[in-house]
């Protein structure tokens, strides 16, 4: 069984069991949260298509750990004017989550 679920603006495939990455809830470790916007569930030959969600379905999570992505580095500047530099970093925060339950 497996299900198509939004979050952020992004689409994932889960199953139960699975780990990924969300945008950061602000969450504890170890809550338990229900994912709503849940866009297809299948299990097998049975498939529910939402429209453009699935009425009833929800996703359960447990939140495992904040984690921060990769640093990102913006360099700009302008070529023949020796001051004129700047180099900023930036790194998102995620909130890395397990799969426990599919309901739909």
């Amino acid at each position: 069984m497996y299900a198509i679920i939004a979050d952020g603006g992004r689409q994932y495939r889960v199953e139960k069991g699975t780990e990924f990455k969300i945008d950061r809830l602000g969450q504890k470790k170890g809550e338990k949260l229900s994912l709503d916007e849940v866009l297809l569930v299948a299990d097998g030959d049975n498939v529910k298509v939402g429209a453009p969600k699935v009425d009833g379905a929800s996703v359960e999570v447990e939140v495992l750990d904040e984690v921060k992505d990769e640093k990102l580095i913006a360099f700009t500047y302008r070529r023949r004017h020796s001051n004129s530099k700047r180099k900023r970093g930036h790194r998102q925060r995620h909130t890395l989550v397990k799969v426990t339950n599919i309901k739909g």
